[in-house]
């Protein structure tokens, strides 16, 4: 092996070359095993993409319901697979559009959905049967995972019919994003009887998805992503199992979301890494005999953050890469960025060549004809099984802390994060990491763009629509089913049931969220955060 020449994203060596004794004492039985087989390094199925590619779900949403409606039909014409949904920051933060905070804020960097007659407009002549749908809510995710079964139930869907995810992962807000309200045991109660609701209800349903996409963007390694990832799912299981759930009735429902980033090889070797841990969490530590329990299905998101608003079109190219690593890491979903979302909401042209860019993989390469065509690299292999140690090490870190909440309110996993964004930042300022067209191959003058704007007025119409609202519904009875949600969050009785009645009633978004904000308080993070 010939000396080291340069560093991986998450500080470990990488060498210029790579060759048989990189490998020494690996065991390809113990290590990678079968496509679909456990601990599945290699991949959850068997055939993997070459049955059929993975679901490219585009993550859209912005302005109005109305609006937003009319993308996803261009999408799906387009030839999209799922659709996800980007939800605006009062929704995120269970505010309707008329409260005070949500001033400014309405339909800026998703849709305003406020009651169940938004979420009807969302979703007007889209078959929820089959159509999958992914909704990036953490927070109030019951609320609108709630109101999107009442809108299918009344186009005729039923209930065991709808497949999604909900991403309902408030843990990593704590850590790395903020639209978090309520404080964590009590958003952990919330997270257990959704659960316990889609196991019922919904039992086709993804009930959350785990994520480190967030604490990448925020400037997470790889190691930091995937550990901090695991390290929460595990809080959830724990959870789920404290409120009494067996645990291959919950698991296998379970869904993570990740990153991709331009470092291909680093990228593909993460994600074979995360599937190989956490299927020996899953066996090992919680006792799950179902392999679809030990399987880590994930969503993959390009890097926004190595987006740049310079010379925008070269993020096609980076796009492209960033989704090849995914496919070569064995994502099951994926979307795509639009090369121009680091300036602006992507214009229709831009998400129509960001989807372009996933059928041209699916499609035109060889990629999808043979499953993990890196297995056995010696390369891949080596920074799978490092990254896999660092891993291991970060998420035991976690639990010599008391575990993820514990290690959350002592700012753990924040402050290793913003150390690593802080070291990334230096490198890119003093040129050592090089970002085309920022730092590098500059232009002298930037190309006219014409960025998508959201109309300023959406606001005022949001609103109006809230007062409409309000004046035709039947107030007493919505005043009474919220006093239902208020007793259930009291007691132990699962907050679901009553939240659904309280929305079929014409209860907002914001007045369920109020509801619970009243039993169970707000969370104020520590002032050493």
């Amino acid at each position: 092996m010939s000396g080291t020449t340069a560093r991986t994203e998450s500080d470990l060596p990488i060498e210029s070359v790579y060759t048989a004794a990189s490998l020494d004492g690996f065991d390809p039985a113990d290590k990678l095993g079968q496509p679909g087989s456990y601990p599945f390094t290699r991949g959850v199925y068997p055939s993997m993409y070459t049955g059929r590619p993975w679901t490219m779900r585009q993550y859209a949403g912005f302005g109005t319901a109305k609006e937003s409606n009319e993308r996803y039909r261009q999408l799906v014409e387009a030839g999209t697979g799922g659709l996800s949904v980007a939800f605006d920051l009062p929704t995120q933060m269970g505010y309707d559009s008329d409260a005070p905070l949500a001033s400014g804020e309405v339909g800026k960097v998703g849709v305003a959905i406020d009651s169940i007659d938004d979420m009807r407009i969302l979703f007007d002549g889209l078959p929820l049967d089959k159509v999958s749908t992914s909704m990036t809510i953490n927070a109030p995710a019951s609320t609108l995972l709630l109101m999107y079964e009442l809108v299918a139930a009344e186009q005729g869907a039923p209930a065991d019919k709808l497949t999604g995810t909900i991403q309902n992962d408030v843990l990593k807000e704590y850590i790395a994003r903020g639209t978090y309200i309520y404080p964590p045991k009590e958003s952990l109660r919330l997270i257990s009887d959704i659960f316990a609701y889609c196991s019922n209800n919904i039992p086709r349903w993804n009930t959350i998805s785990i994520s480190g996409y967030h604490m990448a963007e925020a400037g997470a390694t790889p190691a930091q992503e995937v550990a901090f990832t695991l390290a929460n799912a595990k809080e959830y299981v724990r959870a789920a199992q404290a409120a009494g759930l067996d645990v291959d009735t919950f698991a296998p429902r379970l869904s993570f979301f990740f990153v991709a980033r331009t470092t291909l090889l680093e990228e593909v070797a993460k994600f074979r890494a995360a599937r190989r841990i956490w299927a020996r969490i899953m066996k090992e530590e919680f006792g799950a005999k179902n392999p679809k329990s030990q399987m880590l299905r994930f969503h993959t998101q390009t890097a926004g953050v190595q987006l740049t608003a310079q010379q925008p079109e070269v993020n096609l190219i980076r796009v492209s890469l960033q989704g090849l690593g995914a496919v070569l890491g064995g994502t099951q979903s994926l979307h795509t960025n639009s090369f121009d979302e680091a300036i602006a909401l992507p214009t229709q042209k831009a998400a129509r060549l960001a989807l372009r860019t996933q059928q041209v993989i699916a499609y035109e390469t060889d990629v999808c004809k043979t499953v993990d065509p890196f297995a056995g690299s010696y390369v891949v292999e080596s920074l799978t099984n490092e990254l896999e140690e660092q891993i291991l090490q970060l998420i035991q870190a976690v639990e010599d802390k008391g575990g993820a909440v514990s290690a959350i309110e002592q700012g753990f996993q924040k402050q290793e994060i913003e150390r690593s964004a802080y070291d990334q930042q230096l490198a890119t300022d003093s040129g050592e990491r090089i970002v085309v067209g920022l730092n590098k191959f500059t232009i002298p003058e930037e190309e006219p763009y014409e960025p998508l704007r959201v109309d300023p007025a959406i606001e005022a119409e949001q609103c109006a629509r809230l007062e409409r609202l309000r004046a035709d519904r039947d107030n007493d009875a919505v005043e009474r089913a919220l006093d239902a949600v208020r007793q259930a969050a009291q007691g132990s009785t699962n907050v679901l049931i009553p939240m659904k009645e309280a929305l079929a009633a014409h209860a907002t978004g914001g007045e369920v969220s109020n509801a619970l904000r009243d039993v169970w308080g707000m969370y104020n993070p520590p002032d050493a955060f």
